[in-house]
């Protein structure tokens, strides 16, 4: 983060300096470089466009059910989907039947249907207490976080992805306003 600003910074100072000194070298170096991070921006968003599909539920689905291990605090995507459960008050990606095809999970906890993260909890903590562990392990849905990961979290950020979007298509609208401004003042100079 720290180096983006400092080339930023110091990409801003050429295109000042070039245009108050009328330089056309630090102006095309500008220019290049504008085209160089607008281009690079452009494929990012289209290549998120395109491979979209791969972040789909069905994916997640698959995901989880491969590799989720349970309470196991030492396996990172266990504990990263742990977290987010506890987080977000849900349970799998789907819900808590996502748990039932699992074969780690299944192996590792053939007498649980569901892992302690989907229990109900006082507070949405790793601290809150779970509201009634056994009854939650047991498969009772009153105790239990009944809806998916998937669409807790889509309805999270839905606001913020329009947003983001706006943001995105602002700095854009920026870049080439740059890059033409620098073109103009570089045909301009004699």
């Amino acid at each position: 983060m720290l180096a983006m600003g400092a080339m930023l910074f110091l990409l801003g100072f050429l295109g000042c300096c070039g245009a108050i000194r009328e330089n056309k070298c630090l102006l095309l170096f500008f220019f290049m470089f504008i085209l160089i991070i607008f281009l690079a921006e452009l494929s990012a968003a289209i290549l998120a466009f395109i491979f979209r599909e791969n972040l789909t539920r069905e994916f997640f689905t698959k995901e989880l059910k491969k590799h989720y291990q349970g309470n196991n605090e030492s396996d990172v995507f266990s504990s990263t989907w742990n977290s987010v459960m506890i987080t977000f008050g849900c349970c799998g990606v789907n819900g808590p039947e996502d748990f039932e095809a699992a074969p780690r999970f299944r192996l590792l906890h053939s007498r649980e249907v569901v892992p302690d993260a989907c229990c109900r909890r006082e507070l949405q903590s790793r601290e809150g207490a779970i509201t009634s562990k056994e009854d939650c392990l047991q498969g009772k849905e009153m105790y239990q976080n009944r809806q998916g990961c998937y669409t807790v979290i889509l309805n999270s950020f839905e606001t913020y992805v329009y947003l983001a979007g706006a943001l995105a298509i602002g700095v854009l609208a920026i870049e080439l306003f740059a890059m033409i401004f620098a073109m103009c003042l570089f045909r301009g100079i004699q």
